[in-house]
């Protein structure tokens, strides 16, 4: 088991990783670990993560409240939307927020990201849907996200970024790395003329892989086996994590035709 300390310097690693990888820009993003019901590490506002050391580490309560830090720094200003995921979800134990470019194109797109068209991303993900909008650093955000968080394991925040939690802070930045990589891969596909979805029949088969495997965390799979009691879903199970007038989880096909048209355009294609 880890110690404070080198809690504290995993959250660096994961730092500098998220930065090297262009998920956030400037001093963007932030991520926590969870100690014990009352006890959070958090990173400093302020303060790019690609060059943290561990003094520059922040201790919260439950509350979002100091409980210690370095002079100089000071907790994320948004520690109120880790502390809601810690508060609804007991599983997860480290909470990473980023704007990694592509998945962050999608939520001010207002596009979730939810066709089924590759295994990795429907096994481990299953779809991520888009959080209404709310203000940084008040309780909008975390109001927003509530809904979502005993259903699904990431997030798009609408016009901000991608928010993604696990039982471990290393699961926690894979799962915010295969956002990123499904974004990715949507977007250019689109670019292409369009993805080729798996089938429902595919897409159940994959699911039901997951839930043989017992997998940690909440995921459409867990609920599909659940649809007759009104759960939400989504891919083969009603689409259902979306948000505005394409419906749950549909993407509005002639906002797809005309991003595509302006990419296209813009590539001289």
């Amino acid at each position: 088991m880890q110690n404070e300390y080198e809690i504290k310097e995993e959250m660096c690693e994961i730092g500098k990783r998220v930065y090297n990888r262009g998920m956030v820009a400037s001093n963007d993003g932030n991520f926590s670990v969870r100690l014990n019901d009352n006890e959070f590490l958090c990173t400093p506002t302020g303060v790019s993560k690609g060059f943290m050391t561990p003094e520059y580490i922040c201790k919260v309560d439950a509350e979002g409240k100091v409980i210690q830090a370095n002079n100089g720094f000071r907790p994320s200003s948004e520690i109120k939307m880790h502390m809601r995921v810690y508060k609804e979800r007991p599983d997860v134990n480290s909470v990473v927020h980023a704007h990694p470019l592509y998945a962050t194109s999608f939520a001010v797109a207002g596009i979730p990201l939810t066709q089924p068209i590759l295994p990795e991303a429907v096994i481990t993900l299953g779809c991520v849907p888009i959080a209404e909008y709310g203000t940084p650093s008040t309780e909008e955000i975390p109001d927003a996200i509530s809904k979502y968080l005993q259903y699904y394991d990431a997030v798009l925040l609408e016009n901000h970024g991608a928010l993604t939690y696990s039982d471990s802070l290393l699961n926690a930045y894979h799962k915010m790395e295969s956002v990123e990589f499904y974004a990715r891969l949507l977007y250019q596909s689109k670019v292409l003329g369009g993805a080729k979805e798996l089938s429902r029949e595919q897409v159940e088969r994959l699911y039901e892989i997951r839930r043989q495997s017992g997998m940690a965390g909440k995921h459409p799979a867990d609920l599909c086996a659940n649809k007759k009691e009104g759960i939400p879903g989504c891919h083969s199970c009603g689409d259902s994590c979306g948000t505005g007038s394409t419906g749950a989880g549909g993407v509005d096909a002639e906002l797809v035709a005309s991003i595509t048209k302006k990419v296209l355009e813009q590539l001289g294609l």
